[in-house]
């Protein structure tokens, strides 16, 4: 057996190579941090878009129960026939048969009977024609098509708290006219009632109660559908306004003309929804005021605030409504004008920048230098033009000529609220007034003669 400590030695251990020996700093820990605050403000920002949108949802929601109780919310037969039976009984019956049945010795004295009840006509024509365009429209598409707010149009995430404040604002609106035309009505018919002299008091306050629940119900759908054409339009205000921004955030023209395109849809549609309630909204407001001054320059009594108190405050409601609805699609169509100034201002100043550096490429100049002005003293528009399917740009086409292409297809397609091809703006509200008043000099001509004393 051989001694152990006669063999011979181990051979030495290889050398570790240089590049082992060069230990690479370990960060595992500072990736982690780093990994972990990115995952939270993702989680908090999709908490916030969460919270707004269910914000928009609550806020539609409590819009759409308002409406529900005026009676537009006609989806199924139940509430169709609902909705026509309480405006039949309320907002035509009721006043017709409390002012036949309410004989009092010396009503005559305090009341108007035949111009009484064309105006409860002339309410009761407006409100159904608001009932029947509104509810339609409902019926159709839903609350969030309707207002352009549903989540297919990319846009309802980003611009929540815009919508949210503009439906808040429209409503305070409502408010903000019908709340001093019912204290008028109200006044009116306190101070009649204490003039005409009933059986009872009884019978006093259940004609009063009558008479201001049938014309607040009425009024009331008539202001509504105004302001909901009115919110309408402004929420579009929202998304011309943002677009007037994206020169700041983008530089594709295609994208420009892209967005320009789904914008002026919008306004086509809503136009096509809304054409038949203006121009009925227009006939029957004008009917009714010619109606009123013939009535009121006829009658041989005098008139005073008992028995042609009524008078006024139906104007005060008709009128107010058509300034509602008239305002809001020349808004919009002054806002969807200016966009063809703001683009070709763009493109003039690109183009001086790009000159100036001896380049083509216009990203040099800061688009955010534009201030977006809108004045509402200019309300001019072009014809409407019909929005085309699709669009293309030519590669080989330079900066320059592609924001030039841009510029001419927002100078020939301004875009805007119209009606039957005529563009709702100045010139047709300058026609709309010299058409009124020529009417209302020939109807003064015709009632009013003036005899000379021998």
């Amino acid at each position: 057996m051989a001694d152990p400590h006669l063999l011979p030695p181990l051979p030495p251990p290889p050398p570790v190579p240089e590049t082992l020996l060069q230990i690479e700093p370990i960060t595992p820990l500072l990736n982690f941090t780093q990994n972990n605050n990115n995952y939270n403000q993702n989680n908090h920002r999709r908490e916030t878009l969460s919270t707004q949108d269910d914000d928009l949802d609550q806020t539609l929601l409590k819009l759409e129960t308002f409406l529900c109780f005026l009676g537009f919310s006609q989806s199924s037969v139940c509430s169709f026939l609902f909705s026509w039976a309480a405006f039949g009984l309320v907002g035509v019956a009721l006043p017709v048969i409390i002012l036949e049945l309410s004989n009092c010795p010396g009503c005559e004295k305090f009341q108007i009977k035949n111009s009484e009840l064309d105006i409860v006509a002339s309410q009761a024509c407006l409100a159904a024609v608001s009932l029947i365009c509104l509810s339609h429209n409902m019926r159709k598409y839903g609350v969030k098509k309707f207002l352009f707010v549903d989540r297919y149009s990319g846009q309802m995430t980003r611009l929540s708290r815009q919508y949210i404040a503009q439906i808040k604002d429209s409503l305070r609106l409502l408010v903000l006219w019908s709340l001093p035309c019912f204290i008028l009505k109200v006044a009116r018919e306190v101070i009649r009632i204490s003039y005409v002299k009933h059986e009872s008091w009884l019978s006093s306050s259940a004609i009063l109660f009558g008479l201001i629940l049938s014309w607040s119900y009425v009024s009331t759908i008539s202001l509504s559908a105004s302001v909901i054409f009115h919110m309408v339009c402004n929420l579009q205000v929202i998304h011309f306004e943002d677009y007037g921004k994206l020169l700041e955030r983008e530089s594709d023209v295609l994208v420009f003309i892209e967005e320009h395109i789904r914008l002026r849809y919008n306004l086509s549609k809503i136009s096509h929804r809304f054409r038949i309630f203006l121009v009925l909204q227009f006939i029957v407001v004008t009917a009714s005021q010619f109606m009123t001054l013939f009535q009121v320059t006829g009658y041989s009594g005098i008139i005073t605030v008992i028995n042609g108190g009524d008078f006024v405050v139906s104007s005060i409601v008709q009128v107010v409504g058509i300034i509602l609805s008239l305002h809001a699609a020349t808004r919009i169509s002054h806002r969807a004008q200016a966009i063809a100034c703001l683009a070709s201002r763009w493109h003039a100043l690109a183009t001086c920048n790009a000159t100036a550096n001896g380049s083509s490429d216009p990203s040099g100049y800061p688009t955010n230098a534009l201030q977006v002005s809108y004045s509402e003293s200019d309300l001019e528009s072009f014809d409407y033009i019909a929005v085309p399917t699709n669009t293309q740009l030519a590669s080989y086409m330079t900066s320059y000529h592609r924001r030039q292409a841009f510029v001419l297809y927002l100078q020939n397609n301004p875009g805007g609220i119209t009606i039957f091809g005529w563009t709702v703006d100045r010139g047709l509200l300058n026609t709309i007034f010299f058409i009124e008043l020529t009417l209302v000099t020939f109807l003064l001509g015709k009632t009013l003669v003036f005899s000379s004393s021998s």
